[in-house]
């Protein structure tokens, strides 16, 4: 089973849309999400530093652009299979869960785009009433840094399984975490604006369900996985009603993974800018397949992958 992914906030870079413009009709696509989202996409993704983009308005558009201008250049083509001839699953990682609805066929792409634009800003604004971040803890006794975290006053904002947990708080919390870290963990701080996926963003919900009263989504053709809890969704109002929910709420990649393999995931591939969800797939996913999209000569191997997976469906429904 294929399985497609789309990364979350903290994987953009300066400059990772610059090679993408080079592709028929990339740039006209960019121009018509910068008008629905009123930010000049190109900019961002070419010429702005990474302070720029760090910015949680900025950061999270740009993400959702890169991973659908990825998706276009695998199923856009009038001679590409459709996601749900290929793919058993699709899930992202926080933000990337817009993306994903798109390619399960939830959502729209410029519903997509709006929708990040207004949870963008609402969390951008939740996040500058106190100052908060996030920092991933790796490896260590499980029971020692939660311990430590509690300790702290630290949410556990995002379990990616494999040992790697993300905390949040105020950035004296993470502070004092960085300066007396649990027994054989690493801290390491992330570039985010704020303490996502906790409570400090109970102020964002309220604005993501305003945002999402006009929109009737369609049910996924494609099973979508959740953050939530790793459930795989095939109702379209469940889909949205957790991508609301999911603001204030831990991102459970661990669970998500557990779904993957529960479902049978043979191979995965992640959509632009990939390399995180990939490198946790190395340590949680032994033995599937992984394509990596970040530039866009690594299409092609992506594209051989749905092709022997398309074939597979062919054969199977022969």
């Amino acid at each position: 089973m294929l399985v497609l992914v789309a990364p979350g906030q903290g994987s953009q870079a300066p400059g990772f849309l610059e090679p993408w413009l080079e592709l028929p009709g990339v740039a006209d696509r960019l121009g018509d999400w910068s008008e629905v989202v009123g930010l000049d996409l190109i900019r961002y993704g070419t010429e702005a530093d990474a302070d720029e983009i760090r910015n949680t308005a900025v950061a999270q558009p740009l993400l959702v652009a890169g991973a659908l201008l990825s998706a276009g250049e695998l199923f856009g083509a009038e001679s590409a299979p459709t996601p749900a001839r290929v793919l058993g699953a699709v899930a992202g990682h926080s933000v990337g869960e817009l993306p994903a609805a798109v390619i399960a066929g939830a959502l729209t792409e410029r519903e997509a785009m709006a929708l990040v634009a207004r949870r963008a800003s609402a969390m951008a604004e939740a996040a500058s009433v106190t100052e908060t971040g996030m920092s991933a803890v790796l490896g260590g006794d499980p029971d020692e840094v939660a311990a430590a975290l509690e300790k702290l006053g630290l949410t556990v904002a995002n379990n990616n399984g494999g040992g790697q947990l993300v905390a949040a708080g105020t950035l004296e919390q993470l502070a004092a975490l960085f300066a007396d870290k649990p027994d054989k963990a690493r801290v390491l701080p992330l570039k985010v604006a704020g303490a996502f996926h906790t409570t400090y963003m109970e102020p964002a919900v309220a604005e993501m369900e305003r945002a999402v009263a006009g929109l009737t989504p369609k049910d996924p053709g494609v099973p979508f996985v959740s953050n939530a809890d790793g459930a795989a969704l095939t109702d379209g109002a469940e889909v949205l009603r957790r991508l609301v929910a999911q603001v204030s709420s831990p991102v459970r990649w661990d669970l998500c993974v557990e779904t993957f393999q529960r479902l049978g995931a043979t191979a995965m591939i992640e959509l632009l800018p990939a390399g995180t969800l990939s490198s946790l797939a190395r340590r949680n996913l032994p033995g599937v397949t992984r394509v990596a999209i970040k530039r866009p000569d690594q299409l092609e191997a992506a594209r051989a992958l749905i092709a022997e997976y398309a074939d597979r469906a062919h054969e199977t429904a022969e």
